[in-house]
């Protein structure tokens, strides 16, 4: 893990990792041959990538979005840089949130996905919530697990979310059939326009970590 340090020690789910030496801390310009879940990725955690987490590993960045620019990602060395494809969050401060995984869950999803499901159990159980991330997510996981490669998995997760996207249009256009006023029709238009901007507008999902929001790229 590389920690920029930008998170509350209290709240960071990398460091917690860290004290039961679940992980390393990596310095800036250190090379990691295994896989690096950070946003300059090009593609997605597959199962094809058993081998390398085998080998070598998983790592994260540890750092804010709303510090993203000054994040020196060019300093992360690794041959292997991944993102992640959509999930849902079950920490304590993002809780049902697309995307804002915090570290650990980052590292669980990598492992679910690449067929270490054990070693995502094993990180997991450290979290008196680490259960409630595998019951939001197992469906897709399974799925992004029976992939054969970082192609299929993206394919997966927008097959997932066309369909996420059109059972909400379905369950729009029952509640037409009954009368509703304008404010309620304004608000669920609203929600619709947020949602669809949201993580399904992207090829794949980025992992992330707030500053005050367990949230780890």
């Amino acid at each position: 893990m590389w920690d920029m340090e930008h998170c509350d020690p209290k709240k960071c789910s990398g460091r917690k990792l860290a004290r039961h030496h679940l992980v390393k801390v990596l310095r800036l310009g250190q090379r990691f041959s295994g896989i690096v879940l950070t946003p300059v990725g090009e593609k997605c955690v597959s199962p094809s990538d058993h081998d390398i987490v085998r080998d070598f590993g998983a790592a994260v960045v540890d750092c804010s979005w709303a510090r993203i620019d000054e994040t020196p990602f060019g300093r992360m060395r690794t041959p292997h840089p991944r993102l992640l494809p959509f999930l849902v969050a079950a920490n304590p401060i993002n809780y049902g949130k697309p995307c804002q995984l915090s570290c650990v869950e980052a590292l669980a999803a990598t492992f679910y996905i690449t067929n270490f499901k054990d070693v995502c159990e094993l990180y997991l159980a450290k979290f008196k919530w680490g259960d409630s991330f595998l019951n939001l997510n197992r469906e897709l996981l399974d799925k992004y697990a029976a992939c054969a490669n970082s192609a299929e998995v993206i394919t997966t997760q927008n097959e997932y979310l066309t369909q996420a996207r059109q059972e909400r249009l379905d369950r729009h256009d029952e509640k037409s059939d009954y009368p509703t006023s304008s404010s309620d029709e304004e608000e669920e238009e609203d929600k619709s326009e947020a949602d669809d901007n949201g993580c399904s507008s992207r090829r794949n999902c980025d992992i992330s970590v707030n500053n005050n929001n367990e949230n780890k790229l």
